[in-house]
């Protein structure tokens, strides 16, 4: 069982910036692919980006590309969700998963294992 806990949500006003982290104290976390979700209240959840096991196939939804940088330290066990430029529609729980292979997509099902999601709130 491969845990993965998200931290660095909070309120923010639009045009703000925040930084997610995800990290898991497993020792296979290089074997995964991992992405971000969000889900707004009353919606679907939907991807936001992804980064392959290796660092690469890096992807993101069209909505935040050219605001939100994924990046991950293998070192460390941790992906990150640099995010700026924040707009009110942001405002979601965002959750971090890692999928069991060289990438995983924008596809749920690709994905093993899912974090508990932390609130971003961004503030007109």
């Amino acid at each position: 069982q491969v845990q993965f806990i998200e931290s660095g949500g909070g309120l923010v006003q639009a045009g703000g910036s925040l930084r997610l982290s995800c990290a898991t104290s497993g020792r296979t976390f290089s074997n995964y692919a991992m992405g971000w979700f969000r889900q707004a209240r009353g919606k679907e959840r939907e991807f936001v980006a992804h980064i392959g096991r290796t660092g690469g196939w890096i992807y993101y939804t069209d909505s935040v590309k050219g605001r939100f940088t994924i990046s991950r330290d293998n070192a460390k066990n941790t992906v990150d969700l640099q995010m700026n430029s924040l707009k009110p529609e942001g405002t979601a729980v965002y959750y971090c998963a890692g999928g069991n292979r060289l990438s995983a997509g924008t596809e749920e099902v690709r994905y093993d294992y899912w974090g508990q999601g932390t609130q971003v709130t961004v503030s007109s």
